[in-house]
């Protein structure tokens, strides 16, 4: 008998995997400590009301709960917004770039406790030193914050094939802390994306962030890291995912090719065993969802950004994972993220009204009405 499919109006529990917080843009100068406020991170172009800082719910957690309620959101998965500028702005001072971390973190500690049960956010840890990085997961984790979120691309002299790593994959393996790596996070292009064209721009965020997650993940995989930290979990944000099945057959295809590397599984064991990713609006990888996925990827809105689906996700959802079965829709819509981060799901909260987004973005590709993803046009 095959599986039930799910019925348009159905009510799942939603978790987003990933969504933000918009930090205070004068939260370092405030925060730190004296002796390195002359030189914190500074962003005199951010206004709240305006772009990434639109919606009080950035930095309100009482006015993120209505936000969440809007769109039907039960938890969601807290990334920074501007803590990924400590990298371009500190980032040649790992001192002060800790000190950075350290101020981040404990404002993300403030905001998830007015609902920790829903708002499950992550510490920033920059990984020059384990001494540190380590102390801080530790004092994070003890703090109640859930993950953590680490550079994609490391800084030169310090490659994911090395094993400078270890103990803090060591520390996140003891502490069932699941470690994420977001787009936009981290040096190499992403320190110098500032100087692109508009050509230059589309193609990184068209395919360029898919190739910077192949080669760290690729990375990890066959240096061995996961063979040594098999409780290790891994969590790579804001990539989309039907770009992952075909990924993983061709690395088992090279891998194979090569005698192995000494690895005893293939790459896509690894990946299924411990590496799991988010998706929003991912036609390809919602049809995939059929065969492919289904314990791995993880569903998101990506509130407050611009570029993410809320208020729209149900639409969303609809049009890309209407035609899956209700257990692959449960787990992708919320289950696996909670599994992921060992948190009992919460029960959904009143649905308000959702708000007219029009005066604050303009959207086009993205409506109540008019969006499709038509499979035949896509030759699936």
């Amino acid at each position: 008998m095959s599986e039930p499919k799910a019925p348009a109006a159905v009510q799942e529990i939603r978790i987003s995997a990933d969504s933000h917080v918009s930090e205070p843009p004068d939260l370092w100068e405030q925060g730190l400590p004296a002796k390195y406020r002359e030189r914190a991170p500074r962003f005199p172009r951010v206004r709240r009301g305006v772009g990434l800082h639109a919606r009080a719910g950035g930095w309100d957690p009482t006015e993120r709960l209505k936000d969440m309620a809007a769109d039907g959101i039960s938890a969601e998965v807290l990334y920074p917004t501007l803590a990924k500028g400590i990298y371009e702005q500190a980032g040649d001072d790992p001192e002060l770039a800790q000190a950075c971390d350290r101020v981040y973190n404990d404002w993300m500690i403030e905001f998830c406790s007015a609902a920790p049960d829903r708002l499950w956010g992550q510490s920033h840890i920059g990984l020059w030193d384990m001494d540190y990085a380590v102390t801080e997961l530790e004092r994070c984790k003890e703090a109640g914050l859930r993950g953590a979120t680490i550079w994609i691309i490391p800084p030169e002299g310090l490659p994911f094939t090395s094993t400078h790593y270890d103990r803090f994959w060591s520390a996140a393996e003891d502490l069932a802390v699941p470690v994420s790596m977001h787009i936009n996070s981290g040096f190499g292009i992403y320190l110098e994306r500032h100087f692109e064209d508009q050509v230059a721009t589309v193609t990184r965020q068209s395919f360029g962030h898919k190739t910077i997650a192949m080669q760290a993940l690729a990375e990890l995989i066959l240096s061995g890291t996961l063979e040594r930290h098999p409780r290790l979990k891994l969590v790579i944000a804001e990539y989309e995912v039907g770009w992952i099945p075909f990924w993983l057959e061709d690395l088992d295809r090279k891998l194979g090719r090569s005698k192995g590397l000494g690895l005893p599984l293939q790459p896509s064991a690894y990946f299924n065993r411990q590496i799991y990713a988010t998706f929003m609006q991912d036609g390809v990888g919602g049809f995939l969802l059929q065969r492919w996925g289904a314990d791995n990827f993880l569903w998101s809105n990506d509130y407050p950004h611009g570029g993410g689906i809320w208020p729209y996700s149900d639409d969303v959802i609809e049009n890309t994972l209407g035609h899956l079965s209700v257990p692959t829709r449960v787990k992708v819509l919320g289950q696996n993220v909670a599994q992921v981060y060992d948190m009992p799901i919460p029960n959904p909260m009143p649905r308000l009204p959702a708000p007219d987004t029009e005066a604050i973005w303009k959207r086009p590709w993205l409506k109540r009405k008019g969006f499709t993803f038509d499979k035949r046009t896509m030759g699936l």
